[in-house]
């Protein structure tokens, strides 16, 4: 079930997104997400607006978080990842908004090809301040489909 973020599910997302972060982007030094966790507890998790998907033997194993129509965050618990959990989340988003956008790095493959697979289309490319790496910017738009 996907239903509002809670202030107990707090460390549970810290815990999903920095395992997925350092998982999904070993070309990014690890310390890098480990210092980057205090930002996202105070500052990119209460500036947006987060769901999470929730088991109820499992308890949160996925979220998205959406500053307005651009996804800040989409992650899911890596041994939960293809089960389709992204995918829900996803869709739970593009029926609350007609156009979404993101930027995923682009050694990042995989995510790339899911977006892709739900409809987003690349728009361009710029090279993300923090780390230096290259960034791919997508949108979807229900116009597209």
């Amino acid at each position: 079930m996907i239903r509002s973020f809670e202030n107990k599910d707090l460390d549970c997302i810290i815990s999903i997104w920095l395992k997925a972060s350092i998982l999904a982007h070993d070309f990014v030094e690890q310390n890098y997400w480990i210092k980057k966790s205090e930002d996202m507890r105070k500052i990119y998790l209460p500036s947006s607006h987060t769901f999470v998907f929730f088991d109820q033997e499992k308890g949160v194993i996925g979220f998205i978080s959406l500053v307005k129509n651009y996804i800040a965050a989409l992650f899911v618990s890596p041994e939960w990842q293809g089960k389709g959990i992204g995918k829900q989340l996803m869709d739970f988003a593009k029926q609350r908004h007609p156009i979404l956008e993101l930027g995923v790095y682009s050694k990042n493959s995989d995510s790339i090809i899911f977006y892709k697979k739900q409809g987003f289309k690349v728009i361009e490319k710029r090279v993300d301040e923090h780390t230096g790496e290259e960034e791919t910017v997508m949108v979807y738009s229900n116009n597209f489909n």
